[in-house]
Formats: C-alpha cells, sequence, structure tokens
C-alpha cells in the first residue's frame, strides 16, 4: 500500500506513474481510442464492441489485454529471481522496439508490445514476487484520496491522502506529456519513454546500492 512506502519508493512509483501515463496518453491518440496501459477501459471497450458486432475492435482490445497480462507474468517472474531495475530494462528495451514498430505503420502490433511493457512496469515495486499495488491505474488512488480524507476530517493522519494524490498527478501529467510529444513529434515521441525507463533503471540500481 503507499502509506506503507518510503519517500525514495513512493518517488519511483511516481516515476512509473509518469512513465505510464506518458505511454497511455500516447497509446489512445495513436490507438484512435484503445489503452495500453488501463485495461478496464479497453474491457468496457472489448464489451461495446461485443455489443454492436464489432469484432475486429473487440478482438483489438483483447489483443492489448493479453498483452498486458503476458507483460505482467513476464515482469513477475524476472522481478522474483532479480531486482526491478531487471524489469525497467525490459520496458526500455520493449518501448525502443515500439518506438520502431510504429515507424511501419503497424498500428496494432505496437499497441500490443507496448501494452506489454506497461504491464510489466507493474511488478517493478513488486514485493516476495507480489505485486504490491499497480502503477498503470489511478481508480483506487483515486478511493484512497476520498477515504483518507475522511479519516483526516474525523481526526485521524491529516496527510494520508497526499501519497495517492501524487500518483494520480504523476500519471496526469504523463498523460499530457504524451498527447503532447505525439501532436508535436508523432510516433517518434515514443524514444522519450525508453529513455525514461531506462534512467528509472540507472537510478534505481544506484539507490539500491546505496
Amino acid at each position: 500500500m503507499v502509506h506503507t512506502l518510503t519517500k525514495r519508493r513512493l518517488a519511483f512509483a511516481a516515476g512509473l506513474a509518469v512513465l505510464a501515463g506518458y505511454v497511455d496518453g500516447f497509446g489512445f491518440v495513436y490507438l484512435g481510442g484503445y489503452f495500453v496501459s488501463f485495461m478496464s477501459g479497453n474491457t468496457t471497450r472489448a464489451g461495446v464492441s461485443l455489443a454492436e458486432i464489432d469484432l475486429s475492435g473487440a478482438a483489438v482490445a483483447g489483443l492489448f489485454i493479453a498483452a498486458f497480462v503476458v507483460g505482467a507474468a513476464a515482469g513477475t517472474a524476472i522481478a522474483a529471481r532479480r531486482e526491478g531495475g531487471t524489469v525497467l530494462w525490459l520496458i526500455a528495451v520493449a518501448l525502443a522496439a515500439a518506438s520502431v514498430i510504429a515507424t511501419w505503420q503497424l498500428t496494432v502490433a505496437t499497441g500490443s508490445v507496448l501494452a506489454l511493457a506497461m504491464g510489466a512496469s507493474n511488478t517493478v515495486l513488486s514485493e516476495r514476487g507480489r505485486v504490491s499495488f499497480g502503477v498503470t491505474y489511478m481508480t483506487g488512488a483515486l478511493v484512497k484520496v476520498g477515504e483518507h480524507l475522511a479519516f483526516a476530517l474525523g481526526g485521524g493522519v491529516r496527510w494520508g491522502w497526499v501519497p495517492y494524490l501524487v500518483l494520480w498527478s504523476a500519471m496526469l501529467a504523463g498523460a499530457v506529456g504524451g498527447a503532447v510529444g505525439y501532436a508535436l513529434v508523432g510516433s517518434a515521441s515514443l524514444w522519450a519513454a525508453s529513455f525514461g525507463a531506462a534512467a528509472l533503471a540507472v537510478a534505481m540500481r544506484v539507490f539500491s546500492r546505496r
């Protein structure tokens, strides 16, 4: 849970949320309304497509969901044996690959690789091989903001809601950056996400040694 995190761990979680928001903001625009990190949205999209007998739309949403699950499984397997920085390097490579694939106008393939990377990103801060919280979806964080605001008004911990608001704000900022980046330079803006994941991997290695 967020309130048990150290400030350093929260900072890494916020960095991952910025990365997830950036990639999802890019993906939402690039893919025309599909998500690469928010699978609840893709589930709704698949359901609506099925109701409208749009089998191709449902298949695309389903493919992104499957890729996300594969990424989470791969990240969990790696994180159980190595530190989270190794998962970040996997994410950086996947985002670089997506950047290249996007230049070939292979939209669905690009989205699948991005979804795989985002699934893996939820495992970077896993504990003992188990994902402690997600960094690519913020509905739960917003619920926690409301919950801890209620606690604060009732005489509980005054600032317990702040870490959750930080994570939500980080994803929002990232989504703005991803959408703006795509508008300015197109698919080349994905390279910034790849470099960002690599920078987080280096930072995690440095701090883990300390």
